[in-house]
């Protein structure tokens, strides 16, 4: 497979799966009804910065493929990080359950911590990519907590 073939796929991969999770919990948003804590961005900054970190992950996975530097480990933190991002909007969202979603951020977190580590062991670049989807997991924590507080 080519390169620029390797990095479409790399780059849909999570696109679609954000955009599919966009679609299941397009009906259930109710952030602007919400008291938000301080330093809430307005609910049009979501999926920008979304799309924009799907694409470093895709062009991150993407690196690792191309240098043939993928194995079993790779792919089982890389998809299960997926994973329990796709379904946390979906626990916050759509089932309301605001502290279990407050957890399920902190696994995701930790995920992406060791994401990131083993990228870095494989590509730094692959791996330093990576890091502003932890910074902005890690603000979404934020979020999740004190929306989760301030609307109990």
């Amino acid at each position: 497979m080519s390169n620029s073939k390797i990095y479409f796929k790399a780059i849909a991969i999570p696109i679609l799966v954000g955009l599919i999770v966009g679609i299941i919990i397009s009906g259930s948003i109710d952030y602007n009804s919400l008291q938000k804590p301080l330093l809430s961005p307005p609910s049009i900054l979501f999926p920008i910065i979304w799309t924009f970190l799907y694409i470093l992950m895709g062009i991150s996975y993407g690196i690792l493929e191309t240098n043939g530097l993928i194995d079993s480990q790779i792919n089982f933190i890389y998809y299960l990080q997926l994973f329990f991002n796709a379904l946390w909007p979906i626990a916050f969202f759509v089932l309301k359950w605001r502290l279990f979603a407050f957890f399920w951020i902190l696994i995701l977190v930790i995920l992406i911590y060791i994401m990131i580590s083993k990228f870095y062991e494989k590509n730094k670049l692959a791996g330093v990519l990576q890091i502003p989807y932890l910074l902005w997991t890690l603000f979404a924590t934020y979020l999740n907590l004190f929306t989760y507080l301030l609307n109990r």
